[in-house]
């Protein structure tokens, strides 16, 4: 009897051990714990140039872009021998607002971005509830394997209505 209660007591122990005060809700491990900066995550900024004249600079405005903040859009368009300044401020081209506008003609909410991310975050809070393991391993595929859709059971789908669709390797195909 001394001894199961000696058991139970360790299981207890190292289970509260194992838990932190708060819940870990990525589902990527991947992570690089090597303590040291991450050296692709610092970007220069362009150099600083005298502006020709100083009445001529832009207002400051809250949140905007800095002018020695990089642009790497724009500078491919021009690496590539395009204009960039038919980019819009979002760094889509000009010529898109067309598409963009019939894509909102029934109106979007702006707030749609921070929506997805707090219904995403509510998922996988409880994707992560019963999800801790003694080796931690990458658990994002399978918290959203419900939501993947079945490539050829819609290939075969399109196929049955008529529709002409392209090869795809057989579904057993392991690569």
């Amino acid at each position: 009897m001394k001894l199961a209660q000696i058991a139970m007591m360790s299981g207890v122990l190292l289970l509260g051990a194992c838990s932190s005060g708060e819940r870990d809700i990525r589902l990527h491990r991947l992570q690089a714990n090597s303590g040291k900066p991450e050296e692709f995550a610092i970007v220069p900024n362009k150099p600083l140039q005298t502006p020709p004249n100083f009445a001529a600079l832009p207002a400051p405005v809250p949140g905007g872009a800095n002018q020695a903040d990089q642009t790497p859009k724009a500078d491919a368009v021009a690496a590539l021998g395009g204009n960039p300044a038919r980019l819009m401020a979002d760094g889509s081209p000009v010529s898109e607002g067309a598409l963009i506008s019939t894509a909102s003609r029934f109106g979007r909410d702006p707030q749609i971005r921070a929506q997805l991310a707090a219904e995403d975050l509510d998922f996988r809070k409880r994707k992560s509830l019963f999800s801790w393991k003694i080796v931690p391993t990458d658990e994002y595929y399978d918290a959203y394997r419900s939501q993947w859709l079945d490539t050829y059971a819609v290939l075969e789908a399109f196929r049955r209505a008529g529709a002409r669709t392209p090869s795809a390797p057989p579904a057993d195909y392991a690569d």
